[in-house]
């Protein structure tokens, strides 16, 4: 049972769709150190949390989330030492990592605005649908940081390329919808009255996929990154021989068999 006192938390059982909610609408859904550590459990919680099949992550109000909070987190930041500032970051990191290890498949679902941390949050997701106002900007040195924060410079040239990636982390500026999602970084772009039903319909498609299968994808796709392609190979004939073991194989092919839709465990 996942229990939460600074976001919002649902699950359908029905589905296997459960929905995360940053819910701070009146500072654009601005994190504290608060938020981050519970996102963080969260996702390390729902890895294994039982009849959880997907994820949907989005925010209350008129922004998905603007970064971190000016007065709560950035004006407290000048008063710690090097451990406390370390400590900081380390923190913003574990949630990407969390999000990023969670088998589970997670869905962004951009209401608004996504600035600063909030959209490095949203591209360490595996999907983001976004509202035709969503717009999206990694404002880092906009403020005198380096863009490679939280993982941005890892996860931004792997969606968008190294060309692409170097402009939103060395210019911070803002990118309409339409242009996110020219360039990779949204799957879809949707009226905003439109976003979280579509966003549902992505997971509920997800969950109802083979979940092992899925789980295996995503840690490849973290892992493969840094390999060469004879290892990366060799590791994939090996997980694929264990995928083909699993009783959600046979399931597809008796359902191919019987020309029905497969029921994955």
């Amino acid at each position: 049972m996942i229990h939460l006192e600074h976001i919002l938390y649902e699950h359908d059982p029905a589905t296997g769709v459960a929905t995360i909610t940053l819910h701070r609408p009146e500072v654009l859904n601005a994190l504290t150190f608060d938020v981050y550590r519970e996102l963080r459990n969260c996702f390390v919680a729902l890895d294994s949390e039982p009849g959880v099949r997907a994820i949907v992550l989005t925010g209350t109000g008129r922004a998905f989330c603007s970064g971190g909070d000016v007065e709560q987190i950035i004006g407290e930041l000048f008063s710690r030492d090097d451990q406390g500032l370390l400590e900081f970051t380390r923190l913003t990191c574990d949630l990407i990592l969390a999000i990023r290890t969670c088998r589970r498949p997670v869905v962004a679902a951009l209401n608004g605005l996504a600035a600063g941390a909030g959209a490095v949050i949203a591209a360490a997701c595996d999907f983001r649908i976004a509202s035709e106002t969503a717009k999206i900007a990694f404002l880092f040195s906009k403020v005198g940081l380096s863009g490679a924060d939280m993982g941005a410079s890892w996860l931004l040239p792997r969606l968008v390329g190294l060309g692409r990636a170097s402009e939103l982390l060395m210019l911070g500026d803002f990118v309409s919808a339409k242009e996110a999602e020219a360039i990779g970084l949204y799957h879809s772009v949707v009226p905003s009255d439109q976003v979280p039903a579509e966003a549902r319909i992505w997971a509920e498609r997800l969950a109802k996929g083979p979940s092992s299968a899925l789980a295996t994808t995503k840690d490849f796709l973290n892992r493969e990154a840094t390999m060469e392609l004879a290892p990366a190979l060799e590791a994939e004939a090996r997980a694929q021989a264990v995928c083909m073991q699993h009783p959600n194989f046979r399931e597809a092919y008796e359902a191919f068999r019987g020309k029905r839709d497969p029921r994955f465990s």
